[in-house]
């Protein structure tokens, strides 16, 4: 195995006599990184089945080229310049609104539609299920409205566009098992695993599994960025690209917003562009989002765990950065067979804080996708209309994509004209609604909030059926109390207090 650590010049001895603390670093860089290629060597050479060993091996290396990288720039301590960040030209972020429409359905021949499918629904209650399986409207899955979008889209057009999931080791086994109910159905299903690395002891900087079949509670998935080494160490990038597949739609399965849209695609094509971004509007509600900017001239994503603490402010504003990444992108595959087979990628490196289950402080080294837009020709964003983004975090979006605020098309959720608004409202329910299980059991029936601007819910609140809320409604149960609204409650601009006294506000 060629696990080699780059070789740093002018790299003292940490015995030499007065070597500065850049020296000092760097040597214990050096010790760290070795440490670290012996340990990931043993754990290569122990799988006895060639195939696995080989598959095992080019995730080591890629693990070992992330974390030697994340030494070095721990060594040199660099972060970004805030005073180099400007946002990007409006030509970089063209408006969906302006491009032209098109019938022009030929491009659909070479594409191919990929979901992230590598979370479980943990935060939502479902600990050992993929979060694809969670029974979001109609009782269907999020797994079933995509594979219900890209039927319709194949039969519409007489086409057959691969359905692509990227798993993880947490969720493949069961997202086999759901997917052979869709073998009599007009549509490809694919699949390949994201890559599978060791979480990294905070002090001692060496893999916290000792084998490669160690519990699986030591390994993680390092993100969506590594969609760009998984798909080309599965060989499912040459085999796309051999079926003559050029341009691939990449989304999370929770965003039930993101479909085919062939204004876009047609877009892609004209602009020669090798990766685009799908921008949003920014709220109040978003500004922790990753945007875009320009740095020293070149489309960067930034994220606000890159910014310095004292521009945090700065980064969440509205009037500096419009637009927040929803992490929908489009990549020519040909140009990313380029990029990998030349430079490789170099995403900016997440550092993930997390405490094991014997209480050990470990690190997981992660990257996202949207980084990778630094290494394209042409790369740029496009400010796509909100709907285009309803992912579902948490059962707060929940509410809102179950109501009658939207109706079910072909698989996409659309939009009831009826609502005077194009924004959707502001929904924030409290812990006692933070599980699937206890959101059905607190709602009757869903409440019709087709003329809701915010709803903030706190506290032990139980909703009867067919109840309408308006305007701005506040439900706050406090301590020891438990307020139950009757069914057919009508609530408008209301403050529902501790004692059930309704007010107007």
């Amino acid at each position: 195995m060629s696990l080699s650590v780059p070789s740093a010049p002018g790299v003292k001895s940490a015995r030499t006599r007065g070597a500065s603390a850049i020296d000092f670093k760097s040597a214990t860089t050096g010790v760290a990184a070795k440490a670290m290629r012996n340990e990931l060597n043993k754990m290569v050479a122990e799988v006895k089945d060639p195939v696995q060993r080989r598959v095992f091996d080019l995730e080591m290396q890629s693990f070992f080229s992330l974390f030697n990288r994340y030494l070095v720039e721990k060594a040199k301590h660099e972060v970004i310049d805030w005073e180099k960040i400007q946002p990007l030209a409006p030509e970089l972020v063209p408006s969906y609104s302006d491009l032209p429409e098109t019938n022009d359905t030929s491009i659909l021949e070479k594409l191919v539609v990929l979901k992230l499918n590598g979370g479980l629904g943990t935060t939502m209650g479902l600990s050992g299920s993929p979060k694809s399986a969670i029974e979001v409207r109609d009782g269907m899955t999020f797994l079933d409205l995509s594979v219900r979008q890209i039927e319709h889209l194949n039969e519409v057009n007489k086409t057959n566009v691969p359905f692509i999931l990227m798993n993880s080791f947490n969720t493949d086994d069961e997202t086999q098992r759901i997917i052979q109910k869709y073998a009599n159905h007009n549509i490809q299903i694919l699949t390949f695993n994201q890559s599978r690395y060791p979480r990294v002891g905070k002090e001692s900087l060496l893999p916290v599994p000792r084998s490669a079949t160690s519990d699986k509670s030591q390994w993680y998935p390092p993100g969506h960025g590594d969609i760009f080494d998984a798909i080309g160490n599965s060989g499912l990038l040459d085999k796309l690209l051999e079926a003559g597949k050029k341009y691939m739609f990449v989304s999370n399965v929770d965003n039930l917003g993101a479909d085919v849209d062939l204004k876009i695609l047609k877009h892609l094509v004209d602009s020669q562009c090798e990766f685009l971004a799908e921008l949003t509007d920014k709220t109040k509600a978003d500004v922790k989002g990753g945007t875009l900017i320009n740095y020293e001239g070149t489309v960067r994503l930034l994220e606000i765990a890159q910014v310095p603490s004292e521009h945090v402010e700065d980064f969440k504003s509205i009037r500096k950065f419009k637009y927040f990444n929803t992490n929908s992108i489009y990549i020519d595959l040909e140009a990313l067979k380029r990029v990998m087979d030349t430079e490789g990628m170099e995403l900016d490196i997440i550092i993930n804080n997390k405490i094991a289950d014997d209480g050990t402080p470990v690190i997981q080294l992660e990257t996202a996708m949207g980084a990778a837009i630094k290494h394209f020709r042409n790369a740029h964003g496009i400010n796509v209309p909100r709907s285009r983004f309803l992912p579902v975090k948490a059962c707060s979006d929940l509410l809102l994509i179950t109501s009658d605020l939207y109706s079910l098309e072909h698989g996409k959720l659309v939009m009831n004209p009826q609502r005077m608004f194009a924004q959707t409202p502001v929904v924030k329910l409290g812990d006692t609604f933070k599980k699937i299980r206890d959101f059905n059991k607190r709602f009757r029936t869903v409440p019709n909030i087709l003329e809701l601007d915010h709803l903030t819910v706190s506290g032990d609140v139980w909703f009867g059926r067919n109840i309408t809320l308006r305007g701005t409604v506040i439900i706050v149960a406090n301590e020891g109390s438990r307020i139950d609204l009757p069914d057919g409650s009508i609530l408008e601009n209301k403050l529902v207090s501790g004692n059930v006294s309704i007010i107007d506000h």
